[in-house]
């Protein structure tokens, strides 16, 4: 009776199958490869400012609102203490409307890197004229009486498509190559002593990450058959050595929902401006998908660094500590754990949770 139950639970209970799976409850968990040693900060100058003698053309880009200072000033806070008091990389915080006095004074005395505040353009934020609102309005509401988070917002919808397909155009981005995205009231809970943007630069890296989970397939219901239709229109786009087999376990014909979450990211913005991606947002936001469902930018990012670029070129950066509540990815050898001096709790790290597509990443690179 117990294995009927069980049975039955796990095909008709998505959550449950995942979580009590053969894989889950059986297979081991492979080590994730490391950032080299080489990629490290001198040993006898570990807090030593610009103890290095090179850096990436990157910055750190927080997307805030005024109201949002106590968390940002912690985000900032964290970063800082954990990494960026030793390489002096520089912050672009944009908001849609002006920030005030208040939050640049009390955010600038955190660090003594550059920090610029900019306004996001209104044309780059709010939802388009095109937009049928009537329609709209409908299906948000749908949307919120099916209890679907964040299913009602318009502006929740208005900050997935800037970070889809414009942030990385704003007048204080275009100076830069490289970015790491950096939310408010985030957690970083371990030393980094290796610059993550020299890393990627010097191997060829796009696209670095550290937690990844499935979306709410509620909230992107007609996605990937658009994602289908725009590759058979741009075979050419299609990366060689593509990371297909990390969204799909049927060759492509349907999504696994598996995304990375981008929250966290590190990424090179020239992949973003390039013409794959530029053909691709574009395409994805004349099909409306942005207002009347609730695609979010964690799904259109991961599955364009997964098509149109190769795997080789994804990094999942397991020495990187980080929380964004409810979630926290720790480092899984206790020796990169050490040597960060990480608070993290190892065994409570999400990576391997019933909801993480962890052991799918592991099982698409080992194929």
């Amino acid at each position: 009776m117990l294995v009927i139950f069980h049975s039955i639970l796990r095909f008709s209970h998505e959550g449950y199958g995942r979580t009590t799976s053969l894989s889950k409850i059986f297979k081991g968990k492979e080590p994730a490869p490391l950032v080299p040693e080489a990629y490290y900060f001198p040993p006898s100058e570990p807090n030593a400012t610009l103890a290095v003698d090179r850096r990436a053309n990157a910055t750190f880009i927080i997307l805030a609102r005024n109201t949002d200072i106590n968390g940002v000033v912690r985000s900032v806070r964290d970063i800082e203490d954990r990494f960026n008091s030793a390489r002096g990389y520089p912050y672009v915080f944009l908001n849609d409307e002006p920030f005030t006095d208040e939050f640049k004074e009390r955010v600038s005395v955190l660090s003594g890197s550059l920090m610029e505040f900019g306004e996001i353009p209104r044309d780059h934020w709010y939802q388009p004229d095109w937009i049928d609102e009537d329609k709209a309005t409908k299906l948000r509401q749908k949307m919120e009486e099916e209890n679907i988070i964040y299913g009602g917002s318009k502006s929740y919808r208005n900050m997935c498509r800037f970070n889809s397909g414009f942030f990385y155009k704003h007048p204080l981005m275009q100076k830069y190559r490289w970015y790491w995205r950096i939310e408010p009231e985030v957690h970083f809970h371990c030393d980094l002593h290796f610059d993550p943007f020299l890393f990627m630069e010097d191997n060829n890296k796009v696209y670095g990450w550290t937690i990844t989970m499935y979306e709410f397939e509620k909230t992107i219901p007609s996605l990937w058959g658009h994602v289908r239709d725009f590759m058979r229109m741009h075979p050419e786009y299609v990366a060689e050595e593509n990371a297909m087999g990390f969204l799909s376990h049927d060759g492509g014909n349907k999504y696994n929902l598996c995304h990375f979450w981008s929250n966290f990211e590190i990424a090179d913005m020239n992949f973003w401006r390039g013409p794959a991606y530029t053909a691709f947002f574009e395409y994805l936001d004349s099909r409306g998908g942005f207002y009347y469902e609730r695609w979010g930018d964690a799904p259109v990012h991961s599955i364009a660094a997964a098509i149109f670029a190769n795997k080789s070129q994804l990094h999942f950066f397991d020495e990187i500590g980080y929380e964004h509540n409810p979630y926290t990815h720790c480092p899984q050898r206790k020796e990169t754990w050490q040597r960060g001096r990480c608070s993290c709790d190892m065994s409570r790290s999400f990576d391997y949770d019933g909801y993480s597509c962890m052991r799918q990443w592991d099982d698409f690179m080992k194929s």
